[in-house]
């Protein structure tokens, strides 16, 4: 499974869920909650994902890992994770998508350019999974084809009963709205789009045809709800394994896509982090769960620059 950048994600989603024609025999558009279901929800919400409090000059700020798929009822958080947000001074989100110059700037970026279509034969395999996830062909003619093709991948996880219109990082951007908090953006539009679309022609047509494989063999599906299962239920270890068993990391081309999508953007990330903490306020800063594990992860680089990082430990 090839990782894609919340925002990327979204902003695509969105332009497929405004022009596809959904037939009976496809999932149901996500539909935002009822005021029942957020008052249910509101009231059975727990802890889901991955917690951390970083601190330092006598300051407490939080990572939290998030998830670019998920279910209605995760949209609600729990406890801990809700204390986290209303204590801190400033959410962080490695985009805010919910500012529409943002949302413009992804789309901008996203668009097919003159040169960069793909071979005959892989154009008719992605059509052929268009159709499989009752989204328009057309989007083949305006969006650059690793952008059909990796989010294809996440839509996968629709027959999981996970969906893109449920990921996690948009509710914190619109909590720190209602709360009167200022949102930040860890990163930019361009960057994120230059990570994913910035290799060659030769190694964006590799990346559509793994894409493809995956989906056709049925397992794109299952790998995105396995990951999400894990981040509900807080199984930090297995996802600290996940190269052992998502069958993302293969060859070199995989190597050098997850390193540039991962490990590349932690740096950044990190160093935006500290800077608004060392600004005299605290931050809760949610962003993707891959980018929490291991010693390139937002934990262990904070660590390296003198905070204190401890995992919450969420309630059963």
């Amino acid at each position: 499974m090839k990782i894609l950048p919340l925002a990327l994600l979204v902003a695509l989603s969105a332009t497929f869920a405004e022009t596809a024609e959904f037939a009976a025999a496809c999932p149901a558009l996500p539909q935002p909650p009822s005021p029942a279901q957020i008052e249910e929800g509101t009231k059975r919400a727990r802890d889901r994902g991955f917690l951390w409090r970083v601190s330092r000059d006598g300051r407490t700020s939080f990572l939290y890992g998030t998830i670019h798929v998920g279910r209605l009822e995760w949209l609600f958080p729990g406890p801990e994770v809700l204390q986290a947000v209303r204590s801190s001074d400033v959410v962080a989100l490695e985009l805010d998508i919910l500012d529409p110059q943002m949302g413009q700037r992804l789309r901008d970026g996203m668009a097919l350019k003159t040169g960069h279509d793909l071979p005959r034969p892989l154009k008719e395999r992605l059509q052929t999974q268009l159709k499989v996830a009752c989204l328009p062909e057309e989007i083949l003619t305006t969006t650059a084809p690793l952008m059909v093709a990796t989010t294809l991948t996440m839509m996968a996880g629709r027959r999981e009963g996970l969906d893109p219109a449920y990921a996690i990082d948009p509710i914190y951007a619109g909590m720190a709205r209602g709360l009167g908090k200022p949102v930040a953006s860890l990163e930019t539009p361009e960057l994120q789009l230059d990570l994913l679309l910035g290799g060659s022609p030769r190694e964006i047509e590799a990346a559509v045809e793994s894409a493809l494989d995956d989906l056709e063999r049925g397992e794109a599906g299952p790998l995105v709800g396995r990951m999400a299962d894990m981040w509900a239920n807080g199984q930090l270890g297995e996802l600290e394994n996940y190269e052992k068993w998502c069958e993302c990391v293969e060859t070199d081309l995989d190597r050098r896509m997850m390193q540039r999508l991962l490990d590349d953007r932690n740096p950044g990330l990190a160093k935006g982090i500290a800077e608004i903490h060392a600004s005299g306020k605290t931050v809760f800063a949610a962003v993707g769960s891959l980018h929490m594990i291991g010693r390139t992860g937002l934990p262990a680089l904070l660590e390296g620059r003198g905070y204190k990082v401890e995992r919450v430990a969420f309630r059963p």
